[in-house]
């Protein structure tokens, strides 16, 4: 049966010979409608009568929710662009098309792009697996680089810090990383996607109405962001440490796509040689089940950040309670994530609450009930949070010497594989 295909490349002088070249018998594609712009094309995409769109670049109002709609709505994608227009290329691919071929391609070739796109991607393509094991005895589990000087230029690492709800501490353990990993002479970028209450900017002591992610999205969505523009919508908060501030009010989190946050993170792994990100807790999928089309997904953002990350680390407190959240936290996202095997950061670790060595007993029931393996335990430091929280400052400025600082600027070299000053690299 011959592949049922939309076109939208309007105004371009090669459009009717291409239409006429796919619809020969003999490379199996049947033109069924010729839209004339994005609002015809998603009502075309929507009637179920065609399998995959061939769109040009200079399709007017075409935007990262438009191919995202098509990809909702079963519609494969394949951009076409004038020979040698690069920057078209880019934008294409930038909001989510992954083919993009020159416009001067032989028919032949493009209706097999056409079957590829419709295919998608071959059985485990392009899946990321997320393992961690403990750092303290395996290394190359969270992703270290045998090099310490990093990652290839143009290809950092992304770390997501998540956790159950009931405030385990993530916003602290992301701002501590950064700024360790930072302090450690690693371009660091600090990026807040809480989309249900995003407190990076004020934990920093930076007055910001105007959400640097939010910015980004927008840009993102346009096809516009790049490498220059993610930079300058982040505060540098020192040479080595840039942070995108998180929304003001939760009530925007609709300014969020899941689609351009992907694209932001891209272009962070440009940027810097680690981009660490603070996510929301909620994974659930449960708001698409009351729309009939694509549905608004606040809680795509934080699935969109865990499966992009190279490493996931997982807060969780160190009550019975936390403890309780964080088992059934993973066994959530083990639900719906399945390929994402996060490591656990337990925080606020105390005598008390656990009895005997709350270190070995919890360890060993995260291990038990989770499978999830432990990379580390940050000691209770109320004094010194509340001293950094004040000032709107890092530990590392504030609290120098508190044992919080230093079980993170330990986990921030183990992430990195730089060693602490002073103090040789852990062997494997």
């Amino acid at each position: 049966m011959a592949l049922q295909v939309f076109t939208a490349v309007t105004g371009a002088a090669w459009e009717s010979e291409l239409v006429g070249a796919l619809d020969r018998a003999d490379h199996g594609v049947t033109v069924v409608r010729r839209c004339v712009d994005v609002a015809d094309l998603l009502a075309a995409a929507s009637t179920g009568t065609g399998q995959a769109v061939l769109l040009s670049a200079e399709l007017r109002r075409l935007d990262g929710d438009t191919v995202s709609r098509l990809l909702a709505a079963g519609v494969a994608v394949v951009g076409l662009v004038e020979p040698g227009d690069d920057a078209a290329a880019d934008r294409l691919r930038q909001l989510g098309v992954a083919r993009v071929l020159p416009a001067d391609t032989d028919a032949a070739r493009i209706a097999a792009a056409l079957r590829e796109a419709v295919a998608g991607p071959s059985a485990g393509a392009g899946q990321v697996g997320h393992d961690i094991a403990d750092t303290r005895a395996a290394l190359p589990a969270l992703g270290v680089p045998d090099d310490p000087a990093g990652p290839p230029a143009g290809r950092g690492r992304v770390v997501a810090v998540w956790g159950p709800t009931g405030a385990p501490g993530r916003t602290t353990v992301a701002v501590g990383l950064a700024d360790e990993a930072a302090r450690l002479g690693v371009s660091t970028l600090l990026v807040d996607a809480d989309v249900y209450g995003g407190v990076v900017a004020q934990a920093l002591g930076l007055l910001d109405e105007s959400p640097g992610i939010s910015a980004a999205a927008r840009q993102a969505t346009a096809g516009s962001l790049d490498v220059a523009r993610l930079a300058r919508l982040a505060w540098a908060v020192t040479p080595k440490l840039r942070v995108l501030t998180g929304l003001a009010r939760a009530d925007r989190w609709p300014e969020l796509r899941p689609q351009a946050v992907g694209t932001v993170l891209d272009q962070a792994r440009r940027l810097s040689a680690l981009t660490v990100v603070d996510c929301a807790f909620c994974v659930e999928e449960d708001e698409e089940l009351s729309f009939d089309t694509a549905a608004p997904r606040r809680n795509g953002v934080t699935t969109t950040v865990l499966e992009q990350a190279d490493t996931v680390l997982c807060v969780s407190g160190a009550d019975p309670v936390a403890l309780q959240r964080t088992i059934r936290a993973l066994g959530q996202l083990r639900d719906v994530l399945p390929a994402v095997r996060p490591g656990v950061v337990v925080n606020q670790v105390r005598r008390g609450p656990v009895p005997g060595d709350p270190r070995r007993e919890i360890g060993d029931a995260l291990t038990r009930f989770t499978g999830a393996p432990v990379v580390g335990f940050l000691p209770a430091d109320r004094r010194a949070t509340d001293a950094a929280l004040a000032a709107g400052r890092t530990l590392g400025e504030v609290a120098e010497r508190s044992a919080l600082r230093t079980g993170l600027r330990d986990l921030a070299a183990e992430l990195t594989g730089v060693p602490v000053p002073g103090r040789s690299r852990r062997r494997r």
